[in-house]
């Protein structure tokens, strides 16, 4: 029981992070994420330095992953939302009207409790004392590559973005997939379920760990279906967006899934 406990305190901090959302409901789903998984990491090497958890290398590095990962993440989008007022104005275009109160706590709650799931195949290794291993070695690396790719994704589409503010970024890894920064995202988590799947114990842990990593890769195809119809409803007349989008894969490269919307 003491096991589950220590997901309770790593619930608790990410409910105490994702308090931002009640300022602005899509904080919940986006600053509120970013922190939650890296004051978990941090919270993770906390407890291990404190003698609660087994030390290894590979843990810290896991450790170190999720914060990297999470302040890259929310760092990015809340620089970009001070600094950029059009993306301030689709923010507010694709959020909409605030949501009631009781909404607003139900969001807090479910966000809190994904983000502990997500992050759980790393919990797991520690709560069963597992040792590093090649699977949890190769989890490390898929997640180490989801990072760089997402960020250098954030890199070229602002680059691009300045110099083309009327065009999709097209360019780089953007001639490769329309999305590469929610296919970093993917991977990203990707590695954190492999580097689990050797070390964990009952039903309960696999069930948490699959059914976490399902929702993230949902999220990831909803967060690219939303982007492709805001785009399609901004750039659905010019001949270049479409001949782009109907030959670049929209976020897994090379499977040739390029639309998640009925084209008009």
């Amino acid at each position: 029981m003491w096991n589950w406990a220590h997901l309770g305190i790593f619930f608790a901090l990410s409910l105490l992070v994702c308090l931002c959302g009640f300022k602005k409901y899509v904080y919940f789903m986006s600053i509120g994420y970013g922190f939650s998984v890296a004051i978990i990491g941090v919270a993770m090497a906390v407890m291990s330095l404190m003698g609660v958890y087994t030390i290894t290398l590979a843990n810290f590095i896991q450790f170190a992953l999720f914060v990297i990962y999470g302040f890259r993440l929310s760092g990015f989008l809340l620089i970009r939302e001070i600094k950029n007022a059009a993306y301030r104005k689709t923010l507010a275009e694709a959020t909409g009207a605030e949501v009631p109160i009781f909404v607003k706590f139900f969001m807090w709650v479910f966000m809190g409790v994904l983000y502990v799931a997500q992050t759980s195949g790393v919990a797991f290794r520690l709560f069963n004392g597992a040792e590093s291993s090649v699977c949890q070695w190769i989890g490390i690396a898929i997640s180490a590559f989801g990072i760089i790719l997402e960020a250098i994704a954030d890199k070229q589409k602002s680059e691009q973005k300045a110099k083309r503010p009327d065009m999709v970024a097209t360019e780089q890894l953007y001639k490769i997939v329309r999305c590469p920064n929610y296919f970093g995202e993917i991977l990203f988590w990707t590695g954190v379920t492999v580097s689990a799947l050797d070390c964990l114990v009952g039903f309960w842990q696999y069930f948490t760990v699959i059914l976490a990593y399902i929702c993230i890769v949902f999220i990831m195809f909803n967060g690219a279906q939303r982007l492709e119809k805001r785009q399609m409803a901004r750039y659905g007349e010019s001949k270049e967006y479409n001949d782009y989008a109907n030959k670049t894969p929209i976020i897994i490269p090379l499977l040739p899934i390029y639309h998640l919307n009925k084209k008009k």
